[in-house]
């Protein structure tokens, strides 16, 4: 008998989704993630949960009404990681036309019937905030709703659910050999230890590496369909005082976002490039930076220039490859591939996806699995993720009420809180009632209890853990501040989780 029913092999959105279904359906799970949880692609998106206003011209309407749906339940189920936005659309000589954009929205707001956001609507620029920061010349366009995400904490969140439902989940491990039989037996890596164990089903869900974990791993002869995609990104001060995002139109008819990010900044992105060369080694460009910042400075006043970059950071997209020529107009619909022989333990291998429909891939995997074992329900359309059960409240609400009870926090730091944990910053505070209670001040509102909530609950190991994944303080943090949290994890504040 097999150690487990299914092995999931990938810490990204995608794995943990899978981890957190399965493990809800009575599935005996095995997670295992190479680095960290979100370490890769996950933690490098443009922090957007949205339908895809521009996969329309692509024609993708399945697509897009499917994440438009997820919007929704995501909406529900995490209010603290995801949370709504208005996106301004500025009309742009040149570029597509004022009644192609206005069309395209009204089919965005149709495939999005029901929703709880607000549909779109005309705006003039010369009379609302959003055209403030924007040259004179934008004096037309269109706002309309979806969602921003901390999409680290979302692959964090579904971790935690798979964990407490009975997965185990180990990271910095690696899976570097299986042998396939009538189950498969896969040999681990984990933290300078060997071990072997078995499972029924293999899921390769490692994003980016699937290609590469196909042929080094599974040792398929087949070529994986895989066309990797850079995605970069950069992020400035705070360009505008609002709160609305940006969505602008290029010369190159690919779009860029500005959304406000961690209250001080603005976040730009994102590029289309094929990617060649190191996965472990990913980073923007010096051209990728110059074009991102020369796409904003047509419609900003003030200029961006590579200088005004305080961080910038790049993912590689594992896309389905249908041989389009440009890396923009590669689909960004899943596709997956299950091989399941007579007398050979399935094997599973997912190409493409994107980060606001993972849950609904996750589901249709655990669906086309279970006939091997005892037939289960659906479940996770209707669950909240760790944090996002709020007792009915609004986030606000939320927000208020913990205000009241732990009132030593000042508002910047409870608002972090709220943001990262939702209801569950009472695992970190407890019966606090006074701030040093919480243990020594690490830096930009960095407690030593929370630090060590980290490490026991959520798989911490490293200062970057974190300050870029478990929060996003590396923003902020001094080389002093970080060599000190770095001495204070070594120092054994905590131990990492064995769940």
């Amino acid at each position: 008998m097999a150690d487990y029913d299914i092995a999931v092999i990938g810490g990204g959105i995608n794995g943990v989704g899978v981890a957190r279904d399965a493990a809800g359906r009575g599935l005996k799970v095995l997670l295992v993630e190479q680095g960290d949880l979100a370490s890769g692609t996950s933690s490098a998106s443009t922090k957007l949960v949205h339908g895809g206003l521009r996969y329309l011209e692509q024609w993708a309407f399945r697509l897009v009404r499917e994440s438009l749906a997820e919007r929704e339940t995501l909406l529900k189920q995490a209010p603290h990681l995801v949370r709504p936005i208005r996106i301004v659309l500025p009309v742009q000589k040149g570029a597509r036309r004022p009644w192609l954009l206005r069309a395209g929205l009204y089919l965005y707001d149709w495939l999005a019937h029901g929703s709880v956001l607000p549909g779109s609507s005309d705006l003039d620029l010369n009379m609302s905030l959003a055209g403030g920061p924007l040259r004179r010349t934008y004096i037309a366009g269109f706002e309309y709703s979806d969602c921003t995400v901390d999409d680290a904490r979302l692959v964090i969140a579904n971790a935690l659910d798979a964990a407490e439902r009975g997965a185990k989940v180990m990271t910095r491990t690696r899976c570097v050999r299986v042998e396939r039989g009538d189950e498969w037996s896969l040999v681990l890596n984990s933290h300078g230890k060997r071990e072997v164990v078995t499972a029924r089903v293999l899921v390769n869900a490692t994003g980016p590496w699937t290609a590469l974990f196909s042929e080094m791993v599974v040792r398929q002869k087949k070529k994986a369909p895989v066309r990797l995609v850079k995605g970069s990104h950069i992020v400035v001060r705070k360009l505008f005082e609002h709160n609305r995002a940006y969505i602008f139109q290029n010369a190159d008819r690919r779009v860029v976002f500005a959304i406000p990010f961690e209250q001080d900044y603005t976040l730009i992105g994102t590029t289309d490039n094929d990617f060649v060369g190191d996965l472990a080694a990913v980073a923007p460009t010096r051209d990728e930076i110059i074009y991102l910042c020369d796409a904003v400075s047509m419609y900003f006043r003030d200029l961006v220039s590579i200088g005004d970059v305080v961080w910038a950071f790049a993912g590689v997209r594992p896309l389905y490859d249908n041989g389009k020529n440009a890396a923009q107009d590669t689909t960004r619909d899943h596709v997956l591939k299950i091989d399941a022989g007579y007398q050979r333990s399935p094997l599973v291998n997912l190409y493409g996806g994107k980060l606001t429909t993972y849950r609904r891939v996750a589901e249709e995997i655990v669906d086309k699995i279970a006939k091997y074992f005892v037939p289960s329900q659906r479940w996770t359309a209707d669950a909240t993720l760790p944090g996002g059960d709020l007792g009915g409240d609004t986030i606000d609400q939320y927000s208020a009420q913990a205000r009241e009870r732990w009132p030593f926090l000042d508002e910047l730091h409870l608002n972090r809180l709220v943001a990262a944990y939702g209801s569950r910053i009472e695992r970190i505070l407890g019966t606090a009632d006074k701030i040093e209670d919480l243990g020594a001040d690490l830096g930009q509102t960095l407690t030593a209890a929370e630090v060590r909530y980290l490490m026991q609950h959520e798989w911490a190991e490293t200062a970057d853990d974190v300050l870029w994944r478990r929060s996003k303080l590396g923003l902020k943090f001094t080389k002093p501040q970080k060599e000190a949290l770095a001495q204070f994890m070594a120092r054994g504040a905590g131990a990492p989780a064995a769940a």
